[in-house]
């Protein structure tokens, strides 16, 4: 990551290149670079590419150095109650730090394999000093695009592996898988499944590596077939849930990697006509307001939403100035709400 500092930028393609590369005239590659909407999508296409593919840097028309009262924060949706309480860490810290915030949904999606060069132009032309990203997935271009800009930028969540450097803030996802499959074990279960998030996640990974560990100290032996992940799509981790019940030994609890597939698990059992926990005890991950409103209401993994997105606000301050943290990584501590929905096992399997 480059820190921020001094608004001058190496030499580079003039626009008049870039203009000429692509086939146009000045004025209408300056407003594809500046964002605007009345560029005809086949001529943004041909500046777009000509823009990428002469590296040509837009030059600021601030100096971040000198005005950082604005930030951009990129949320992977508006409609959640996740989004919430990120917005309202963010908004309580930026408060604090005399600072701004645009916030934007989905806007860090790519076309043909190329990133919306037309939002990262915006982010220039409007003046923000840096941005954060919410469960957001960069691509290699988007960074390097963010790095030669000389703009700070922080992950909250990251939904893979950020590249060497890039700061990130998260939970402790394994600590969160541990202690919420710990919880069920000293219930006296020891048939524990799980219905994790996508494969490729780092928080989904996380917390199924968490539950593994737990159950390997435990002595419990590891049944693969109790393993089902659900995309944190509540209606998928219902038809997992199904399919688990459906097993010639189904589970006697769940470990459901997040609060909104709960609601999918919840689902499922009143099909079959099962209660929790009489049944099948449940235990989510977030503590999202869902899990107390659900009844019985959920026992769950809190992580700190509002707290994680307020410390990447924070670090993001520090960058404005210059500043590099000590560590690129930060993980706030996670832990277990209990509430109504997980007892000891039955006799009886929940058939």
């Amino acid at each position: 990551m480059v820190r921020t500092g001094s608004a001058s930028m190496a030499a580079g393609p003039t626009l008049a290149v870039v203009a000429r590369e692509a086939g146009v005239s000045v004025p209408t590659a300056s407003k594809v670079v500046n964002g605007r909407e009345d560029v005809a999508p086949e001529t943004r296409r041909r500046v777009t590419e000509a823009l990428d593919r002469l590296g040509y840097v837009r030059r600021p028309r601030f100096d971040a150095a000198k005005t950082p009262g604005l930030v951009d924060l990129v949320v992977h949706s508006l409609d959640t109650s996740w989004s919430g309480a990120v917005l309202h860490g963010v908004e309580a810290a930026a408060h604090d730090a005399g600072l701004e915030v645009v916030v934007s949904a989905g806007l860090t999606r790519t076309r043909g394999g190329r990133p919306e060069r037309g939002w990262l132009d915006k982010l220039i032309a409007r003046g923000s000093s840096g941005v954060l990203f919410n469960l957001a997935e960069l691509t290699a271009s988007q960074y390097a695009w963010l790095e030669q800009h000389r703009i700070p930028f922080v992950m909250i969540d990251p939904v893979l592996e950020p590249p060497p450097g890039v700061v990130s803030v998260g939970a402790a996802n394994w600590h969160g898988g541990v202690i919420a499959t710990e919880h069920l074990l000293a219930l006296g279960h020891e048939r524990i499944a799980v219905i994790a998030g996508h494969q490729r996640k780092m928080c989904s990974t996380a917390r199924v590596a968490g539950y593994r560990s737990a159950l390997a100290s435990a002595g419990v032996r590891h049944r693969p077939e109790y393993v089902r992940h659900a995309g944190f799509d509540e209606g998928v981790a219902r038809r997992r849930m199904l399919d688990l019940l459906d097993l010639p030994e189904p589970p006697t609890a769940v470990f459901v990697c997040s609060d909104r597939m709960a609601l999918g698990v919840y689902e499922a059992l009143a099909e079959r006509g099962l209660s929790v926990p009489d049944d099948l005890s449940v235990v989510g991950f977030d503590d999202l307001p869902e899990a107390r409103w659900i009844a019985p209401a959920l026992t769950t993994v809190r992580q700190p939403l509002s707290e994680m997105a307020a410390t990447a606000l924070r670090l993001l301050v520090r960058m404005m100035d210059g500043d590099r943290p000590e560590s690129t990584r930060t993980e706030l501590s996670t832990r277990l709400v209990q509430r109504s929905s997980t007892a000891g096992p039955r006799d009886r399997s929940p058939r």
